[in-house]
């Protein structure tokens, strides 16, 4: 099985390249069409609406994504979305219309795609750890977990480079040709994406009957819920940390350079991180570490206004942010990977996707008002707070739904043995 999951990690890299790339060019594309600046953020905006109600309508789609065939159908039509807007470039008749399809067509197959992806790498790891022999009764499901690390790896050493060659390809060629790219590129993740196999019946979860409702997986596992809506925390208050530092810039006569200098301190830290969690993931608490790891982050957060405006210290702050990050994301998908198969899997991922995407998504739509009422300062301080209120009472959850549980176990033989 390594060699379909070394073509998915590849996949998830190039696609990943590819989306931060087209970032920089869409925008540019669209103003130039229209001569709108509102427009430049449909794409964008569009999109996020099928990632929040994913969990309703995908959810008779998701249980069908167990194979890299049924992946590549979904990269088609992520493909046909990205090209809406190329196309319409063509003939001259780039406008609200083309750009709004183009953020749903996308939105939907993204919003698909990503949790799909994930558990399939899971999936896979479960079947190849099975067929080599090892005994899996135990649960850890560690060569799981470190593959969905090297997965979120791949995702990540795309925010380094590809923001950058995106600029400079769009001096270079033009942006219009970086639409096609993208589409190529996904294209030709689709072709790849048929080399990869379907785990099988037992590891899928496809002889199950129905679809599996998000909200029914997270009741019956308690320490995921905690995991994803810790997460879910985490990418609500994301806004504190970019919108806060860029407002805080312009109010210290830096514009740019605040929010810079914290986003390259984080994105350093995280990448090298990243490097490092599959090597240990499976001597992580799941838990402890998938809610703990936001609190760090909130700490963080709550920290920079106080070395504002030393660029120094902004970066070094943001930098303990990103060093915790990728760790406690390691362990939330090593966590779903290990309670969860088959469809339940499915949407626990989906769980994770919507409000940690989506969450972020919602953050940055009113973080904006959130500052101009409090200020840019008690913004990022209250969404650290709010972080590190989060994680405690996650963990505190979980602890008491624990004790809860071992107390039902013991029940029928204290019964017995009275």
């Amino acid at each position: 099985m390594r060699r379909p999951l070394l073509i998915l990690t590849a996949i998830t890299f190039l696609t990943w390249v590819g989306a931060r790339v087209t970032a920089v060019a869409l925008p540019l594309v669209a103003l130039a069409e229209t001569g709108e600046a509102w427009a430049t953020g449909l794409v964008g905006g569009m999109s996020g609406l099928p990632l929040l109600t994913v969990g309703w309508w995908g959810r008779g789609l998701r249980e069908r994504l167990v194979s890299g065939r049924a992946l590549a159908v979904v990269m088609l039509v992520q493909a046909a979305g990205l090209a809406i807007v190329p196309v319409a470039a063509l003939v001259g008749h780039v406008g609200a219309v083309s750009l709004c399809a183009s953020g749903l067509v996308t939105g939907v197959a993204g919003a698909l795609l990503g949790p799909a992806e994930r558990a399939l790498v899971a999936d896979l790891a479960d079947a190849g750890h099975d067929d080599a022999g090892h005994d899996d009764a135990d649960g850890t499901g560690g060569t799981a977990a470190r593959w969905l690390a090297w997965q979120d790896l791949a995702h990540r050493v795309s925010m380094i480079f590809a923001p950058p060659l995106g600029a400079w390809l769009v001096v270079a060629w033009g942006a219009e040709p970086l639409l096609w790219c993208q589409a190529a590129v996904v294209l030709v993740g689709a072709a790849a994406m048929l080399g990869v196999p379907r785990a099988g019946a037992r590891t899928t979860g496809r002889s199950e009957a129905g679809p599996t409702p998000v909200l029914a997986v997270l009741r019956a596992h308690p320490q995921v819920a905690v995991g994803v809506v810790a997460a879910g925390v985490g990418g609500l208050c994301w806004f504190g940390f970019t919108l806060g530092l860029a407002v805080l810039g312009v109010e210290h006569g830096m514009p740019g350079a605040l929010v810079a200098a914290g986003m390259s301190g984080y994105g350093a830290t995280s990448v090298l991180a990243s490097l490092v969690a599959p090597l240990v993931v499976d001597r992580l608490p799941r838990l402890a570490t998938a809610v703990g790891t936001w609190a760090v982050l909130g700490l963080a957060f709550a920290a920079l206004p106080a070395v504002v405006p030393s660029l120094a210290g902004v970066a070094l702050v943001s930098a303990v942010g990103g060093l915790a990050t990728p760790f406690g994301i390691a362990a939330l998908n090593a966590l779903i990977s290990e309670r969860t198969s088959g469809p339940e899997r499915r949407a626990a991922f989906t769980a994770e996707t919507v409000l940690h995407s989506g969450g972020a998504s919602l953050g940055l739509l009113v973080g904006g008002a959130v500052i101009g009422w409090v200020g840019a300062g008690p913004a990022l301080v209250a969404t650290g707070v709010v972080q590190v209120a989060a994680a405690v009472v996650g963990l505190l959850a979980a602890r008491t739904l624990g004790v809860r549980a071992r107390a039902t176990a013991e029940m029928p033989v204290a019964a017995v043995s009275g």
